[in-house]
């Protein structure tokens, strides 16, 4: 296997209140929710930088395509990381997801490592980590 992800999808329990968090309160570009004529297939892609795109998929939908059982959610077994480029982007990102309907479950702080972060969660419970690393700078213009 090559060190390359194409998709991360996330099961959401409500498809159109995280079309809503995700597009509208945190404007990440979406044709919004595409396979409704499917059974089970309705899901919204977001792209995101790369070519990597960003999935939301009823987790009912994510579990039968598995061939698993619906499980409970657990915030603390999987985030996902939005680096920028300085504390005061941190900071607006965090202010931006709250506006948006997140959950802040560590507001932004200096961290053990040497950065700046803060901890929200979408309306599902899935954890993200808002962070300024020097070592993991976006590039320049995002």
């Amino acid at each position: 296997m090559k060190p390359y992800i194409t998709l991360i999808t996330l099961g959401v329990d409500d498809l159109e209140r995280s079309l809503r968090f995700y597009r509208d309160g945190l404007g990440l570009p979406t044709a919004g929710i595409i396979g409704q004529e499917f059974e089970h297939g309705a899901a919204v892609f977001i792209d995101l930088q790369g070519g990597t795109k960003l999935a939301l998929f009823a987790r009912e939908n994510l579990a039968r395509e598995a061939g698993l059982p619906v499980a409970p959610p657990s915030a603390t077994e999987f985030s996902m990381a939005h680096n920028v480029r300085s504390e005061a982007e941190v900071d607006a990102v965090m202010a931006e997801a709250k506006q948006a309907g997140a959950t802040i479950v560590k507001p932004a702080q200096k961290t053990f490592w040497g950065g700046y972060a803060g901890h929200f969660q979408d309306p599902d419970g899935h954890l993200w980590e808002v962070a300024y690393n020097v070592n993991l700078l976006p590039p320049d213009g995002m």
